[in-house]
């Protein structure tokens, strides 16, 4: 199923597919998933992404995989189209933030829970990954609105140093929603769809930031748990290319406009490919 969207609808989340209400083998299944996936230029590593989630594993978890293209020119949405239950393409010539893009999945989401997951990053046991969301959807007796996760980095990238800035900067995660600051790294963020919808989804007009600012928000009206049962690995690529000294900085210095003014100090961000 492809949807097509102008840039003028991209701020909005009102565009609905209608709940899918097919029963689940696993009895502990109460509730619907919607995993999306924003893309641009992914080409080189979107094919194994998305053959993790076979039509097996969706239907073990009763969950829908979406892909949200922000105008990909290479085989992005080609690939896409053989894995995915639905698309949405941006189809304008200004270029779409990655926040937009996350809006525009959310858009023709059927889930009780959205599942924000980069391009470039993936869970590091899927079973444990969907049971701990599925059994945090199903426990109502909190008034927890979103879970931050536990990030790594590749196995097959991970250095030393790596190994020492994850563990810190999980730490970091941990502790500001600890003192209830709200955070949680946009490689993966999990929300439930009332609650996306109530604080009105991500700022599509922040370019860098947008995560820390839509669990900020969301902090305001539901705590925000860090879970560190729940693992997702990521490229270090970005680390990589400009170091962490420079992608530290970017990112406090993104947080701190966010705050402030409620918007990015940086206009667009490169794609690292």
């Amino acid at each position: 199923m492809h949807y097509r969207l102008s840039y003028e609808q991209h701020d909005k989340i009102a565009l609905k597919a209608e709940p899918n209400h097919k029963s689940s083998a696993n009895k502990q299944v109460d509730v619907k998933l919607s995993l999306i996936i924003p893309t641009f230029q992914e080409e080189k590593l979107i094919e194994e992404q998305l053959k993790r989630f076979t039509p097996e594993i969706r239907k073990k978890y009763n969950f829908e995989l979406i892909v949200s293209d922000g105008g990909s020119t290479d085989k992005t949405v080609e690939i896409a189209k053989k894995y995915s239950d639905k698309i949405i393409l941006h189809d304008s010539s200004k270029r779409q933030t990655i926040a937009a893009g996350r809006n525009n999945g959310a858009s023709i989401a059927s889930g009780d829970v959205l599942i924000f997951l980069n391009a470039d990053s993936y869970p590091a046991d899927l079973d444990k990954f969907f049971s701990e969301i599925l059994k945090w959807a199903n426990d109502k007796s909190g008034n927890c609105g979103a879970i931050a996760c536990y990030v790594s980095g590749f196995p097959s990238e991970i250095r030393f140093k790596d190994k020492v800035f994850y563990f810190l900067h999980n730490q970091y995660v941990a502790f500001l929603n600890f003192i209830g600051l709200g955070m949680g790294r946009g490689e993966c963020q999990i929300v439930r769809r009332n609650v996306f919808e109530q604080v009105g989804g991500y700022n599509s007009e922040i370019v860098a930031g947008e995560d820390f600012d839509l669990y900020r928000r969301i902090n305001k009206i539901a705590k925000v748990k860090f879970c560190r049962n729940i693992v997702v690995l990521e490229s270090t690529r970005r680390f990589r290319k400009y170091g962490y000294f420079k992608t530290l900085l970017y990112w406090g210095l993104n947080a701190v406009t966010v705050m402030l003014f409620n918007k990015s100090i940086t206009k667009e961000w490169e794609a690292v490919r």
